[in-house]
């Protein structure tokens, strides 16, 4: 069973990042390209379908398969799964973030740059170096 859940684990994370990627890149089309109201309609839809029907169940995926497995090997004397742990937690943080954004965007109240958002999807590249560095090598 464990194999099952880590393999469903993988693929949940893979798709919860698809998620995480693509969203701030939509941002950023969609604050270079305020003016064009025919444009932001379809990306305000994108947006809206990327974060509910992909981000959202893929994050729970995530976050459910992953704490079966933190369960079955165990929290104490694991230091590198705390620190995965926490890691995870600033990346639902981000997530969430995503959210509010993508509100903002919708209610035409969003007044960030492309180039912020250029560089706020780099926070999730970041955070998985550090997560799959706590699984793959364990520094703890």
């Amino acid at each position: 069973m464990y194999d099952w859940v880590v393999w469903f684990h993988v693929l949940s994370f893979i798709s919860w990042f698809s998620a995480l990627f693509y969203l701030p890149r939509l941002f950023v089309y969609h604050a270079e390209n305020i003016e064009n109201k025919g444009f932001v309609e379809v990306v305000k839809i994108q947006e809206y379908k990327l974060f509910k029907y992909i981000g959202v169940p893929a994050m729970w995926a995530t976050l459910l398969s992953g704490g079966y497995l933190a369960y079955s090997i165990g929290f104490s004397g694991n230091a590198w799964l705390h620190a995965k742990i926490l890691f995870v937690v600033f990346l639902v943080i981000y997530f969430v973030s995503l959210e509010k954004f993508r509100r903002d965007f919708e209610a035409d109240k969003c007044t960030k740059s492309g180039k912020f958002f250029r560089m706020y999807n780099e926070i999730p590249t970041l955070l998985m170096l550090v997560i799959v560095a706590m699984v793959v090598i364990k520094p703890f």
